[in-house]
């Protein structure tokens, strides 16, 4: 596995509800494994932040100093593959990363991406020219569109289902839960309201 750093750009601004994301972007190459992206000893903890501490330890601090310069991973195949460990999404997340952008990824990653508000696209055309043009840049992912952007180009992947889309644009599937619940719950007293004052 090799890991290509770019130089340190500005780190992402703002939440995970913007539909479109990215900027700088840090390069890793084939079969990426949860061990490597958050190791096991640091499990006991579920918070973002304090994960993004070992996020990709084993790699050395230079390329941990380049992730937090981060804001998108740029992946080859089976991106994630390993354990079923949620944090290693939501350690990406504590430390700046806003997509992931890969040739492939193990399905239990992607989902745990999506469920932690985490964008991941799948869009092997956009990996391979960025890595044609040096590795080196920006890359901007436009989830809603279905479109990723890098090396002067813009490359088109199938746009997420609505679904997918509510759950990032609410910043996960916890808050997209709790949404949802509220909504019905307001729904319900307006309902009720209403059919008081009959």
């Amino acid at each position: 596995m090799t890991a290509h750093i770019t130089a340190p750009g500005p780190p992402p601004d703002g939440g995970g509800a913007a539909p479109r994301v990215g900027g700088p972007a840090i390069t890793f190459g084939d079969n990426v494994n949860t061990d490597v992206i958050i190791p096991g000893r640091y499990l006991v903890s579920i918070d973002p932040a304090e994960l993004a501490e070992h996020a990709f330890e084993p790699l050395g601090p230079e390329v941990q100093r380049a992730l937090r310069a981060s804001g998108v991973v740029v992946a080859g195949r089976n991106f994630g593959c390993g354990s079923a460990r949620e944090q290693a999404a939501t350690c990406l997340i504590g430390a700046g990363i806003r997509a992931v952008v890969a040739a492939s990824f193990s399905r239990v990653f992607f989902r745990n991406a999506i469920n932690t508000g985490l964008v991941a696209v799948e869009c092997p055309e956009a990996v391979d020219a960025f890595g044609a043009a040096g590795g080196a840049g920006e890359m901007w992912v436009d989830y809603d569109e279905g479109t990723v952007e890098t090396a002067g180009r813009t490359f088109h992947f199938a746009p997420y289902p609505q679904g997918l889309k509510d759950i990032l644009a609410d910043g996960g599937l916890i808050p997209h839960l709790m949404r949802e619940a509220e909504d019905g719950n307001s729904r319900g007293q307006r309902q009720g309201r209403e059919g008081a004052g009959r």
